[in-house]
């Protein structure tokens, strides 16, 4: 029987935790992966985009690559290199990419993989919210096309990046103010699970033996310092993968979401209402909890099927 696949846009800037949610997306029978658009975010835009080109090389599909913005909107660009080393993927030798860059800049990638798919497209950010905070503001008749987006950032609670902020919100502010004020069918997959949704050591090495991508992944995490290998390492960007194909892993609470942009403490704030202070109506479904386990033995029986 031949599975009705849901077709995704993911927006990333590659990244250790980035290439994990990619392979899963790239070899899930359920998904289409449409579009890969890359933003400056963990590292550079040149890097994130050679990243996302050496990782669809590796995973095998012929899926696009659209190279987007290099810098936040309104405010001076802050890598997170400390996390995923100076390449981004430091610890794996993949070899130069051969394949071309999309010849359309990632924004005008989206609208046109948006208006020629049969079906509405999800989109999955999984970096900061440039490229779709631009995309909403120069294409505002795409968003009947858009089926919802799905991204990780934010918080409910405590930060990552600061006391109250998470990287990819902090990274753009601006721009996420702009896409939780789009009226359009959001999920925010944050730091209340993806702190939670870790690999154990033993999860590392059972990876590291299925198949070349648990190699690759493997080599990988030696140098990725979100968490550690022996407390157990943060898959936050996976878990938006999870929510699409995977939704009861989660508990979640629809509320009002607003991202604080100018405050001298708490820029990249995500505002999170979960108890409707403010009496406005819910714009955001928010993932506030995450069966720990079944998410570790759904990302490995996912990675199984990797080459």
């Amino acid at each position: 029987m031949n599975v009705k696949r849901i077709p995704i846009i993911i927006d990333t800037d590659p990244g250790i935790d980035d290439a994990v949610a990619i392979g899963v997306a790239v070899y899930h029978e359920a998904l289409d992966v449409k579009l890969l658009t890359t933003v400056a975010g963990n590292v550079s835009v040149d890097k994130t985009t050679n990243n996302a080109l050496k990782l669809v090389e590796f995973f095998g599909p012929d899926t696009p690559v659209a190279k987007g913005a290099g810098q936040p909107l309104c405010i001076p660009y802050e890598d997170a290199s400390e996390i995923h080393g100076e390449s981004g993927m430091d610890g794996y030798e993949f070899p130069a990419p051969k394949k071309n860059i999309h010849p359309e800049h990632a924004v005008n990638a989206i609208r046109e993989t948006i208006l020629t798919s049969e079906e509405k497209v999800t989109l999955v950010p999984i970096g900061p919210l440039t490229n779709i905070a631009l995309f909403l503001a120069l294409y505002p008749e795409c968003k009947s096309r858009i089926e919802r987006i799905v991204l990780m950032g934010g918080s409910a609670s405590a930060g990552n990046h600061s006391p109250t902020a998470e990287y990819n919100i902090l990274a753009d502010p601006e721009a996420a103010k702009m896409v939780f004020a789009s009226g359009l069918d959001i999920t925010m997959v944050g730091l209340d699970v993806t702190n939670r949704a870790t690999l154990t050591p033993d999860n590392v090495v059972e990876i590291r033996d299925l198949n070349e991508t648990g190699k690759m992944l493997y080599s990988m995490f030696q140098h990725y310092r979100g968490g550690s290998l022996k407390t157990g390492l943060k898959m936050h960007d996976l878990c938006a993968i999870a929510y699409i194909v995977k939704p009861e892993l989660f508990k979640t609470q629809k509320c009002f979401v607003d991202v604080e942009t100018a405050g001298a403490y708490t820029a990249g704030t995500t505002i999170v209402d979960l108890m409707n202070r403010y009496q406005r109506e819910p714009n955001a479904t928010v993932c506030l909890d995450i069966d720990v386990e079944a998410f570790r033995a759904w990302a490995i029986e996912c990675l199984a099927k990797a080459r």
